[in-house]
């Protein structure tokens, strides 16, 4: 006990110089450990995540998200139980904290620097269980995006850093829950990279792939070596097959905007129904699709298998793409919490391995069937998800053959234009943020802005008066250095109020030149320079108190004037 009391308060001790140090926007080592205490702790939380859905599934399945081997009666039950679940934690933490998933932590990321309410992540955690194991066609993906948000950001907040560098450490998170779902490190940085924080900065990418390295670490020591993708067997495709693939590319495109699409027109024809109305629909069809295709039903790993078991069956893969595709639309169009990337891998799989038949017709045999699948679950998250090199790297890592790349690539690009250019489809995630109305854009400034902490830039050249007559005041301002400014202090009815006092040169009266007083607002040293431009920006002039609250009674630690946010704008980025 008394080890821990000491290691507090050195921890304590070093806080004020550990959070000046990350409040610049730069690689270091303290960052760094920090990324991977914070991939460490997202990491534990999508291992208990995994362990409640195995042991859930356990007590009525032979195989884990096979829900073939349940008995009938308990399969057509599951879902309704899963949906009285999902929507009882709803009403016990509020419908209002129902906003969950990938398009919420973008949301946050860009908004409040990815600070994760807790209620949300309460629902996302039981939520995202109660449906996994109840044969809902989601994905876990989903759920560690977000739980490792909220992991990551609660070191953050309970060791009050900069904004600027929770947001950084937001992303190991993330990285860390997807490399602890999938055991794929470099997909889960790249995934971060281009979906979720959508830029690079070597600051950045550092903290990232370390947390990326603790979360398939610690996921491996509980789950082993082993991948969803090892059972397809990769195959070096023929040269005759390249014209081929860019057809299948073309295809794959048209199916991600029908997805996109229905996917869009569920949620906006349903968003008005009470949320357990929805849930019980979807309960309902979940229930109706698997007493007929139970294949359909769970995560992605059903499908896989039964790609492998059955790659010349055409009625069973018809039925499994058909059955995955409504399963998934309904459950995620209509609220059940989980995220999109696992069924778009199952029917990216199930896509591709029907396409591998045409080939296999002019062979006679289907040893390229495993080639295909993995093909047709790369093209369809590129065009889905608007992250073709995610795809790419995910497919490298979960097949783990480098004879994937470059047919993957072709398919990858020819999926992805078709999308874009010619079926104009969006990003499903941003279009479910503009449906929500939930800003994920920041203006070049402020996004400039938001790197730096307030504590990197404090200035110190400023004399602070207390509460005075207008003589002491002009006594004050006549001893100023050139460069210093006078912050007048005095009690208002709630706190203390800080002014700016200067001469206003702009008058001129009999008596002498008037003073002028300019309001100066107040900021905790966890923001970042963005929150100074919004205060100032009207004015354009002033600055900013940043209040020290490690003293019993807040006193300011610093300034931050309006020059210095134009230079930081002017002279790094050239954007004012």
């Amino acid at each position: 006990m008394k080890f821990w009391s000491e290691s507090w308060q050195r921890l304590q001790l070093a806080l004020p110089g550990l959070r000046k140090q990350l409040a610049f926007p730069q690689t270091s080592l303290q960052l760094c450990i920090l990324g991977a205490l914070g991939g460490l702790l997202a990491a534990i939380l999508i291992i208990l995540f995994r362990l409640a859905i195995l042991a859930l599934q356990s007590f009525y399945l032979d195989k884990f998200d096979d829900f073939a081997t349940a008995l009938p009666e308990v399969r057509w039950l599951l879902p309704f139980a899963g949906a009285f679940c999902i929507g009882l934690i709803a009403l016990l933490t509020g419908y209002k904290h129902y906003r969950l998933g990938i398009p919420f932590v973008i949301h946050r990321i860009k908004t409040s620097y990815g600070m994760m309410p807790f209620r949300n992540t309460f629902n996302q955690f039981f939520g995202g269980v109660a449906a996994l194991a109840s044969g809902f066609s989601v994905g876990r993906e989903g759920p560690s995006v977000h739980l490792g948000a909220y992991g990551a950001s609660f070191v953050g907040k309970k060791l009050k850093l900069p904004y600027n560098s929770v947001r950084t450490l937001v992303g190991c998170g993330i990285a860390a829950g997807i490399a602890a779902s999938f055991n794929t490190p470099l997909a889960a940085v790249i995934f971060v990279m281009e979906v979720v924080l959508r830029e690079y900065r070597i600051h950045i990418f550092i903290p990232v792939m370390l947390a990326a390295v603790v979360g398939a670490l610690v996921t491996r020591l509980v789950f082993g070596m082993e991948r969803e993708l090892a059972i397809l067997q990769i195959t070096t495709l023929p040269g005759w097959h390249f014209p081929y693939l860019i057809l299948c590319g073309v295809l794959i495109g048209m199916v991600a905007f029908v997805f996109n699409t229905n996917m869009m027109r569920i949620i906006r024809t349903f968003k008005n129904w009470p949320l357990p109305i929805r849930l019980l629909l979807a309960a309902a069809i979940t229930a109706a699709i698997g007493m007929l295709i139970p294949q359909a039903m769970g995560a992605e790993t059903g499908a896989i298998q039964y790609a492998v078991e059955a790659p010349t069956d055409v009625q069973l893969l018809l039925a499994l793409f058909i059955g995955k595709m409504v399963l998934t639309l309904v459950a995620l169009g209509l609220g059940v919490p989980g995220g999109v990337v696992g069924p778009i891998f199952g029917i990216g799989i199930i896509f591709g391995t029907l396409l591998a038949l045409v080939p296999g017709l002019l062979h006679g045999h289907s040893e390229h069937a495993g080639t295909y699948a993995v093909l047709g679950m790369a093209g369809l998250m590129a065009a889905c998800l608007h992250a073709p090199l995610a795809a790419l790297v995910a497919v490298m890592e979960l097949a783990s053959n480098p004879d994937i790349i470059l047919p993957a690539m072709l398919v990858i690009a020819t999926a992805y234009v078709t999308g874009v250019q010619f079926c104009h489809t969006k990003s499903l995630f941003l279009m479910q943020l503009d449906f929500m109305q939930l800003p994920y854009k920041v203006s070049p400034a402020l996004d400039v802005l938001q790197k730096v902490g307030v504590l990197a830039q404090l200035d110190h050249r400023y004399h602070l008066l207390l509460q005075s007559d207008e003589t002491s005041i002009r006594q004050a301002l006549d001893q100023l250095a050139a460069d210093e400014l006078l912050l007048l202090k005095s009690e208002g009815e709630d706190g203390p109020v800080y002014q700016l006092v200067s001469y206003d040169v702009s008058l001129s009266v009999s008596d002498g030149s008037a003073l002028r007083y300019l309001p100066v607002p107040l900021l905790t040293p966890q923001a970042t320079m963005a929150e100074v431009y919004q205060l100032l920006e009207t004015s354009r002039e002033g600055a900013v108190c940043i209040l020290d609250e490690d003293l019993g009674v807040p006193e300011p630690a610093g300034l931050v004037r309006w020059d210095q946010v134009q230079t930081l704008l002017v002279k790094e980025n050239n954007l004012l």
